[in-house]
């Protein structure tokens, strides 16, 4: 994806929605161009200030991945590889099928998208064998989805999938042109043509005709942004509602009676844990420690309130039985 961090005259994208293309306007969310888009914040984190908090917690994750070659997928730009911000096709894509897909991308193309983002020569990282580096690219995003993404996914979804669902409330509502112009001032709809301004030299037009047009949210740009090729199924990618609040510690409630027998923070996990969750997804909803919710967790899954199991690198947690019947005599 190219989405310079300094805007140059001239880039401009322009998809032309005919008949019923205008109805084939779809959204979708791709766990993986969050992934990637992420890594801009390796580069420069003063420039999102709204995921210190996420850097900060996950900073002693992150130094055991392969930290050179996953900086080495963006450039000072902050473009990065088009194959790995695919057109997802649903609100519900999944990482395994987007990372199983980028495992096979043709040598070729790989080639072409890592000069693309290096075009005066490529890091030590993404040189050799393209085949290694290929599996090297896969198994190192993979890990850093285990170490810093999938405790946060929930929440992550939970913040895009909104957004999704208040632009299709402003189509509904004001028309198709309202919610383009909504998205970004990098994007209008005039005459079925949807233009997008972009940062980078890119100009074409093409038609949308067979394929549709996909409207990717995402918490992890500044702008609006385009794939720089027309031989890019025709997609846009846009800043989402609400990144704002997303490490925001939430307020738990629970019955008066039950914080008053278990402490608040107890009391507050009980509370949360209908649904599993690790501990240091748990950590940011309540706004504490991740070592002062482990302590916590240990000791009521040892008085029997609540169950674990091992999910990847993650301990996920749910209220017991026990657990539940406590909280239900407390309502």
């Amino acid at each position: 994806m190219d989405t310079p961090t300094r805007p140059q005259h001239g880039g401009l994208v322009e998809y032309e929605l005919a008949g019923m293309d205008v109805a084939d306007v779809r959204f979708a969310v791709s766990p993986l161009t969050e992934l990637t888009l992420s890594l801009r914040t390796f580069r420069e984190p003063g420039r999102y200030p709204v995921h210190l908090p996420w850097l900060r917690r996950t900073e002693r994750a992150r130094a055991g991945l392969d930290v050179a070659l996953l900086t080495a997928l963006t450039n000072e730009a902050q473009w990065t590889p088009d194959y790995l911000t695919p057109r997802p096709h649903s609100p519900l894509t999944r990482l395994d099928d987007e990372l199983e897909a980028a495992a096979r991308v043709p040598l070729d193309r790989l080639r072409d998208d890592l000069r693309a983002v290096h075009p005066d020569g490529l890091p030590a990282p993404l040189r050799g064998d393209l085949a290694v580096v290929r599996d090297r690219v896969v198994a190192a995003l993979h890990a850093y989805w285990d170490a810093c993404f999938a405790p946060w996914w929930p929440r992550m979804r939970t913040v895009l999938q909104a957004d999704v669902v208040h632009r299709g409330q402003v189509a509904s509502a004001y028309g198709l042109g309202a919610m383009f112009t909504g998205l970004s001032e990098r994007i209008r709809l005039d005459d079925g043509v949807v233009r997008v301004r972009l940062g980078s030299p890119a100009r074409f037009r093409r038609p949308t005709t067979g394929e549709g047009l996909t409207l990717v949210p995402t918490l992890f740009t500044r702008a609006a942004s385009a794939p720089i090729s027309p031989a890019e199924p025709p997609t846009i990618w846009y800043g989402a509602r609400g990144a704002g609040t997303l490490w925001q510690a939430e307020p738990v409630r629970a019955p008066g009676v039950l914080t008053d027998l278990l402490g608040g923070t107890r009391a507050g996990l009980l509370s949360t844990l209908a649904e599993p969750a690790s501990s240091t997804e748990l950590a940011g909803r309540l706004g504490v420690t991740v070592s002062a919710v482990n302590q916590h967790l240990r000791a009521m899954r040892a008085a029997g309130l609540l169950s674990s199991a091992r999910h990847g690198r993650s301990v996920l947690y749910l209220r017991s039985e026990l657990g539940d019947a406590l909280l239900g005599a407390a309502e």
